[in-house]
């Protein structure tokens, strides 16, 4: 991807303006990396805070209106656009196009709120006959199905990566851990600028105040996270010969061709029983997944929950949270039960680890999906690709 002719001092006053007329999203703005490409229309940004720019799109924009998309790029990956857009159902994430217009209409509304000035052709939700100040889920459905390659803002928004992206092998990435602490960086400058000034779009109220006092039912966020992992594990679709695929009677009997099987996953469920866990907290949270899990049809022989501290001290295959023994009360080695689970004779697609997660982590992510679901406010952190729930259990 060759510089070529980017007016490149154009597009860095363009972010000055940017940063100068809303000093709270400065550092968000800085953290953008400039990476030239002809080989789009407008500018996009991707999910590791790169920021795609044509160059005739460049010289064909007015200062000002560079300013807004320089905004209006960081603010998809200021509110999670690509995190949230792979939490969509398959359907929806399969339309990058119509998802990519409805985040559009979430962010601009709130631009043009706050006075901004943007290029014509801008996505407003009155194109759609929706009322301003929504969030993009919501604008979803009225957002008619679009072709592909008319509207692409980046994997940075929608998540799908558009092929002049370099991926995790280009220059200058912001890590998962880094967004988020810019994240709550820009959210608490905001909070100062409204204190000082009290000018702030609704929206952008709505979002600080989301990232510093978050108000998720972690019940819901649990939910979702362990049925998407059952959506990802389940679909795993392979090929048996126990039932003959429909086709097979129009063969003549000669040959018989398998059918499409979408298997259950294997879900296996870590338990911290450490001295510092509540049983309380601990039933909570096992009941969600629990829950969940016969739902979805996973329940029985496919689910196992192992009880650990610094050791395993229980092992079961269970079919209600009542058949739980939750023995230990030692140290904390959440390691060795997600190892244990692991090495299962029948491996689970799905580890969930209850834990107020004073433990180690893997060294890498294993070849399953890891769900961790914190237990306490000041339960610290894990590894960015541990999929995290912080469960409030006062909630």
């Amino acid at each position: 991807m060759a510089e070529g002719r980017l007016d490149r001092a154009k597009l860095l006053a363009a972010r000055y303006k940017a940063a100068e007329d809303r000093p709270y999203l400065a550092s968000a703005l800085y953290a953008l990396t400039v990476v030239p490409s002809a080989r789009l229309a407008t500018m996009a940004v991707d999910r590791h805070w790169r920021v795609y720019v044509s160059p005739p799109f460049v010289d064909a924009t007015p200062v000002a209106e560079l300013a807004g998309v320089w905004i209006h790029e960081v603010s998809h990956l200021l509110r999670d656009h690509h995190g949230r857009a792979g939490r969509l159902p398959a359907a929806d994430q399969r339309d990058g196009v119509r998802v990519n217009i409805a985040q559009d209409c979430e962010i601009n509304d709130d631009l043009l709120a706050d006075g901004l000035a943007l290029p014509e052709g801008r996505m407003e939700p009155r194109l759609f006959g929706l009322d301003t100040g929504g969030l993009f889920e919501a604008y979803l459905p009225a957002i008619p199905a679009t072709p592909p390659g008319t509207w692409d803002c980046g994997s940075g928004a929608h998540g799908v990566p558009g092929p002049w992206e370099l991926g995790g092998a280009g220059p200058a990435r912001v890590s998962p851990v880094e967004a988020e602490a810019l994240r709550r960086q820009t959210a608490q400058a905001m909070r100062a600028h409204q204190r000082s000034r009290g000018t702030l779009p609704a929206g952008w109220q709505r979002w600080a105040q989301e990232v510093l006092e978050p108000t998720v039912d972690w019940r819901t966020a649990l939910s979702g996270a362990v049925r998407e992992a059952a959506a990802w594990a389940g679909g795993a679709v392979d090929y048996t010969y126990r039932r003959p695929s429909r086709r097979t009677p129009a063969l003549g009997g000669r040959v018989v061709l398998p059918s499409l099987r979408r298997p259950l996953p294997r879900v296996a469920i870590v338990i911290d029983t450490s001295g510092s866990m509540g049983e309380d907290d601990l039933a909570a949270a096992l009941g969600e997944v629990t829950g969940v899990l016969r739902e979805v049809g996973v329940r029985g022989n496919r689910v196992a929950v192992l009880a650990c501290d610094a050791d395993v001290q229980a092992v079961a295959r269970v079919t209600s949270t009542d058949q739980v023994a939750l023995a230990g009360g030692g140290g904390t080695d959440m390691r060795v039960g997600i190892g244990a689970a692991l090495a299962m004779p029948d491996r689970p697609n799905i580890v969930v680890v209850l834990t107020d997660g004073y433990t180690p982590w893997p060294e890498e992510s294993p070849s399953c999906r890891l769900i961790a679901a914190l237990i306490g406010e000041a339960a610290p952190q894990p590894p960015p690709w541990v999929e995290t729930v912080r469960v409030d259990p006062r909630r």
